[in-house]
């Protein structure tokens, strides 16, 4: 009797599908996944981390028909710009619904030096604003301008992505 009482308050608790301020979840174990267009251009203005309209789903959904097919709030060209562009680094962890990517040490082609980077794509616009990199040797952080060149190297990659995309 007791473990099914506890089974159906643990049910009952994970069925919650908002805040209590009304606000809808940005994921969770039973949470809704903000369903963004890699293709938008642009962030809405004023509101950091814009992904299109939300999708509300709870613990009962998973058990009816799917409706909706549900995308992460990244951008598919930075991320594969990530990927390709250190390629170099051995990845530890990928969470695309977060947009972070970890990697272990490596040594760049041609460089002696040991690196290992923490990205994070925040947002769905392909856009400088939506990708932040954090690089670390095994001396200590890495200079501000390493990091602007490997930024900028990820972006050029996601452009030309792009590019090849729209000639398909």
């Amino acid at each position: 009797m007791r473990v099914t009482l506890i089974l159906a308050l643990c049910l009952a608790v994970a069925a919650c599908g908002a805040r209590r301020d009304g606000a809808p979840r940005n994921g969770g174990f039973f949470g809704p996944v903000v369903v963004g267009d890699p293709s938008v251009g642009e962030a809405e203005p004023g509101r950091e981390g814009y992904a299109g309209k939300y999708s509300k789903s709870s613990l009962w959904a998973a058990f009816g028909p799917n409706k909706t097919d549900q995308t992460v709030n990244v951008n598919r060209y930075i991320w594969a710009a990530t990927l390709d562009v250190l390629n170099f680094l051995p990845v530890q962890s990928v969470d695309p619904f977060t947009g972070v990517i970890v990697t272990g040490y490596g040594n760049p082609p041609g460089g002696g030096r040991a690196y290992r980077a923490t990205v994070h794509v925040r947002d769905p616009a392909l856009d400088a604003r939506s990708l932040n990199v954090s690089l670390h040797s095994q001396g200590g952080t890495v200079s501000p301008a390493t990091v602007r060149a490997v930024e900028d190297a990820i972006l050029a990659r996601a452009r030309q992505l792009r590019i090849q995309d729209r000639k398909l």
